[in-house]
């Protein structure tokens, strides 16, 4: 315990790194049912060299400078893969960059009723009747 300024004892939390890397665990598994619950809502798969996004409109533009070529990429209504973010969903992204921009069109399936009531087995979860 430390004493502050006005003599008063504070007590310190601690937390362990084993603490640390069981609430990284748990973020991370959070943000994979998240993105695994949103992705049919999305057309495109944008990867970066930073980021990893989902989005329904993607403009790619390449361009030359004086240095090295840039790519600038305009995504429109998009969910990022940032489980540091505490909002995701975001209605406009832009992106500058000099490396590698993969963007990939995603193979849409039609939703059937019996689809949007499917319960899925995942680790952790247990099946409703």
């Amino acid at each position: 315990m430390a004493e502050a300024a006005t003599g008063r004892r504070v007590e310190r939390a601690t937390v362990s790194e084993e603490d640390l890397e069981r609430f990284e665990d748990d973020m991370e598994l959070r943000l994979w049912r998240e993105y695994r619950d949103v992705l049919p809502m999305f057309a495109y798969v944008v990867e970066t060299e930073r980021r990893f996004y989902l989005a329904n409109a993607v403009e790619l533009t390449p361009h030359e400078g004086p240095g090295d070529p840039w790519f600038e990429v305009i995504l429109s209504d998009a969910w990022v893969w940032d489980m540091y973010r505490p909002a995701r969903f975001v209605s406009r992204v832009r992106i500058a960059t000099t490396h590698d921009v993969n963007v990939e069109e995603l193979v849409r399936k039609e939703v059937t009723a019996e689809d949007a009531l499917e319960i899925r087995d995942t680790p952790g979860e247990t099946e409703r009747p």
